[in-house]
């Protein structure tokens, strides 16, 4: 017997309210010489500092496994209990089920963000400046118009662009025999030129096949675009197609919804079966709803993006103020206050970094059971004395599971 058998055979259905709040990338570095704190340590944070003193557990979380840094995708598969080796998906199945593309067996996707080229055709900003959504509507629809279907003659299959927020947008291929994952287009820095699609696997038929109309739809939209003054470009990421997955409630026995913002952790979410609520726009929107659908559901799974979206910027004072806007919106989700809570990252987003890392990201852990690990607040360094340690994050739904009283006692 395998340790997910194990758990369903001791799952006992409850009437518990489960909340995972996730604040994308929290983790940061106290680094020596450059302040010696992190934004969240030095956030003014005084209703997540009174929850604290109610009682909790805190530690650290490992997003995949040592020295590991995570993708989004694995990051919050890991925190939905799926072993994120065992269970990859593509970013553009995840991204295209979030902007609400209804994929069909067979469907390649792709994530995509328009980016600047200069004149060589070398990537000179990867986010084209962040454009604004409409202008990505915009050209989204320059696209769309001009190019119906892409792949060489005889082979060619249907092409579908759905954009997103801001800079990002969703390619799907659709027809006959394709398959993925192929590598990225996106070299992950300025200063080259965009990557050639490659199949993971050279001797797939359907690999090899999905790269060559990859690159012919390359040839037909860049010139599309190649009159904007900054959205000349773009790159294309987790280029795969939709793997099978078991779905959360089966796993769990947890009905579970989303409330999230940005596409792709809808689209996370929606992979794994939850209920995507749409709507809300800000966290305070968010706690809202939760409190609106707190009959409906067991399980809630809540989003937050700008800690990420800071981090990566390397802007030490935006994170802070996320950080500080999650406080203040806090006391809505109190007013009905989950039998358990957790608080966590997908993952570390260093400002030092201004990207993803392998950092273990801390975690709060609230329940009538969690016991109080005596701290009086939420940050990494309180996180590194907390009584759960440094644990896998995929382990994080099952300890929430067990503070809910869901597990009978395994032996005799």
């Amino acid at each position: 017997m395998n340790l997910d058998s194990l758990y369903s055979e001791l799952t006992i259905p409850t009437k518990a309210k489960l909340a995972l709040i996730v604040l994308d990338g929290l983790g940061d570095l106290a680094i020596v010489g450059q302040g010696e704190i992190t934004p969240l340590e030095a956030a003014r944070t005084p209703n997540l500092d009174a929850f604290v003193a109610q009682g909790c557990a805190q530690g650290r979380m490992i997003p995949v496994a040592q020295g590991i840094t995570p993708g989004s995708g694995p990051g919050h598969l890991a925190l939905f209990g799926y072993d994120p080796i065992e269970y990859q998906v593509g970013r553009g199945v995840i991204e295209a089920l979030g902007l609400g593309v209804q994929l069909k067996a067979g469907d390649v996707a792709a994530r995509a963000n328009f980016c600047s080229l200069d004149p060589k055709g070398i990537i000179i900003d990867r986010r084209a400046g962040r454009i604004s959504t409409d202008v990505c509507e915009e050209l989204c629809g320059i696209l769309s118009r001009g190019i119906k279907r892409a792949g060489p003659k005889g082979s060619e299959v249907e092409v579908i662009i759905q954009p997103g927020k801001e800079h990002r947008f969703v390619v799907v291929f659709r027809g006959e025999g394709l398959a993925g994952p192929l590598s990225s287009t996106d070299p992950n820095r300025e200063g080259q030129p965009i990557a050639i699609a490659k199949p993971e696997n050279e001797k797939s038929v359907a690999q090899v096949k999905t790269a060559k109309i990859v690159a012919d739809f390359y040839k037909r939209a860049l010139p599309l675009l190649a009159k904007h003054p900054r959205a000349n470009g773009f790159l294309m990421r987790g280029i795969a197609h939709q793997p099978r997955i078991p779905l959360f409630q089966d796993r769990y026995q947890l009905k579970a919804a989303c409330l999230a913002v940005y596409p792709m952790y809808k689209g996370l979410a929606q992979l794994v079966g939850m209920t995507k609520i749409e709507g809300p726009k800000t966290i305070a929107e968010q706690f809202e709803r939760y409190l609106a659908e707190y009959d409906n559901y067991d399980f809630f799974f809540i989003h937050y993006k700008y800690t990420d979206k800071a981090g990566e910027d390397g802007n030490f004072e935006a994170k802070k103020k996320a950080i500080e806007d999650f406080d203040a919106a806090l006391p809505i989700l109190l007013r009905k206050k989950p039998d358990v809570i957790a608080i966590t990252g997908d993952h570390s987003t260093p400002c030092a970094v201004k990207g993803h890392s392998w950092h273990p990201q801390p975690v709060l852990v609230h329940s009538a059971l969690s016991g109080s690990d005596k701290l009086e607040r939420f940050t990494e360094t309180g996180s590194n004395m907390g009584s759960l340690g440094v644990f896998k994050a995929k382990y994080l739904i099952r300890l929430m599971q067990a503070n809910a009283r869901m597990f009978d006692k395994f032996g005799a």
